[in-house]
């Protein structure tokens, strides 16, 4: 990330570049605003949330983060900040994730009534880290709004990494589609967040400086269109699909409530299985079928694999299903091969808290508490990692199943780079509004990232074959059954994320919080 760490470079050179933004009286603008600081910080935050699909409003969403700058900026102390912080994250995380009461709406009579605590406990949760971020940054006290972008971007990493991590709506997600997205491919998502912050700082630096202010005016300007004219060029070129391989995408349409139930589930295998035989020129070198598409255990199936096999006329076959190994069950991608033979599977290793697993349901199981231990089959068992598998044909695919994609550092954990990602899921979890979108849009920033195409296959949609600069060359609608055969794009070369990873970032991170230090220490003297 060369732009990144040079600008962030010369801040740091320059200590009274950095110094502008002190706790001071705040702008007749922001007289009114700043009486009720934590109340307006809610709505800023739900209004920045915005800027996540399903609505994509990049200008709510910088409205939003300038408004919460400028509530930081209003601060004196310590925990006003830690308060607006947590209000502006609470508002953000509550409103951009809403869907995920979906999954207590399946069975409302028994669910139903924990949707709100889920959903205003997750808010509130996440909302911690953004408190932290604030608070600390007020705690610099004289480094102005740098220590907010450092500390800003620090709770975001860290947000993805904690207790599993969860890094799910970061803010550099809102330039989907807009050209700057394609920055990620140098400096990932995070790096892509921490330029975000920038700008909106350059912003408000701009909008409060007497002296300099043309000197941010031109900075923000500059780096705007830097940004977008490197995203306008590398977006501008059309995939490679010419010769290549043919792949079949199977979307079954299962909602959550029938997918298990006795009398659909022979529905939806006969489905897929007719989506498959279908007869098309060219005919296709792979078919996928989405996240636990097979109704049975992989060590139970008795003829269904080879059923599977036979409506593929003998070609490979993706499948998700579940499997058993002793006590432990497994979240499963196999490749099969002809007569429905098992050639490759692929365990889930990171699984979801509380979804598939039960944190630290070994020791419940200790305590008598078996229906939490996933080692006695109440819960998924994580398989052993990253991996790619090789399929006759296509090169190297590396699998994803579901939640693994909103992942970025385990995407770039792959043992070796692949040709292609390959994800199956199952987003009937997720609702119908925003959840789809948001896992889709995060898998786009992988292909991204990665400089790869991206084969996505959803029980309820959005199905798409991705390219490699992220954008959906074919889809499935959500909510919709069928099929689509699409041709897989050619791979870029590596692209400079993919082999540095976040650790220009980090670096990043580390040299800001130590000038963060020698500038608050030094001033207090």
């Amino acid at each position: 990330m060369p732009t990144h760490a040079a600008s962030s470079a010369c801040v740091c050179a320059c200590p009274t570049f950095a110094m502008t933004d002190q706790p001071v009286a705040p702008a007749p603008v922001f007289a009114r605003i700043l009486a009720f600081p934590r109340l307006v910080a809610l709505a800023a935050g739900a209004i920045t949330a915005l800027g996540q699909p399903p609505f994509g409003w990049v200008w709510a969403a910088l409205l939003g983060l300038f408004v919460g700058f400028e509530l930081w900026r209003g601060t004196t102390r310590v925990w006003q900040a830690t308060g607006v912080g947590w209000a502006f994250g609470a508002g953000y995380f509550t409103a951009s994730l809403s869907w995920i009461i979906s999954p207590f709406m399946v069975d409302v009579a028994r669910d139903g009534w924990m949707a709100p605590f889920a959903l205003l406990g997750m808010g509130a949760g996440m909302a911690l880290f953004w408190a932290a971020a604030f608070g600390l940054a007020r705690w610099f006290g004289r480094a102005g709004g740098l220590a907010l972008v450092i500390c800003w971007t620090g709770a975001e990493v860290l947000r993805s990494y904690v207790l599993t991590g969860f890094p799910w709506g970061l803010v550099g997600y809102i330039w989907l589609d807009w050209g700057l997205d394609q920055l990620s491919a140098l400096v990932g998502p995070f790096g892509l967040t921490a330029l975000t912050f920038v700008l909106v700082w350059l912003l408000q630096e701009a909008l409060h400086a007497r002296r300099r202010r043309n000197l941010f005016l031109v900075l923000l300007a500059g780096g705007l269109v830097a940004g977008a004219g490197f995203g306008v060029w590398r977006g501008g070129f059309a995939p490679q699909t010419e010769g290549r391989p043919v792949i079949r995408l199977v979307q079954p349409n299962a909602t959550q409530r029938q997918k298990w139930d006795p009398e659909w589930v022979p529905v939806f295998f006969r489905r897929q299985l007719e989506f498959t035989a279908t007869a098309a020129d060219p005919m296709p070198d792979l078919v996928v079928w989405p996240e636990t598409a097979v109704p049975y255990l992989l060590d139970r199936s008795g003829s269904a694999l080879e059923m599977i096999s036979d409506a593929a006329a003998g070609r490979p076959v993706v499948v998700g299903i579940q499997r058993r190994e002793g006590a432990r069950a497994f979240n499963s991608l196999v490749l099969l091969g002809r007569g429905g033979v098992a050639e490759q599977v692929y365990d889930k290793a990171h699984l979801v808290p509380f979804g598939e697993y039960i944190p630290f349901g070994s020791l419940a199981a200790r305590l008598g508490l078996q229906g939490f231990a996933a080692r006695d089959g109440y819960g998924y068992s994580p398989g052993p990692g990253p991996r790619v598998l090789p399929i006759d044909g296509l090169g190297k695919a590396m699998p994803l199943i579901c939640y693994e994609a909103i992942f970025p550092q385990e995407v770039n954990a792959a043992p070796e780079r692949p040709d292609w990602l390959l994800q199956i899921t199952n987003d009937a979890w997720f609702g119908r509004f925003s959840g789809p979108y948001q896992h889709l849009a995060q898998a786009r920033f992988r292909a991204i990232e990665q400089g790869l195409p991206m084969v996505r296959v959803a029980n309820t949609g959005v199905s798409a074959m991705i390219g490699p600069r992220g954008r959906i060359l074919k889809s499935l609608p959500l909510g919709q059954a069928g099929f689509l055969d699409a041709r897989l794009p050619k791979p870029l070369p590596a692209t400079l994320y993919s082999q540095l990873g976040d650790g220009p970032l980090f670096l990043f991170l580390a040299f800001g919080a130590v000038y963060l230090l020698f500038a608050r220490f030094r001033n207090s003297d």
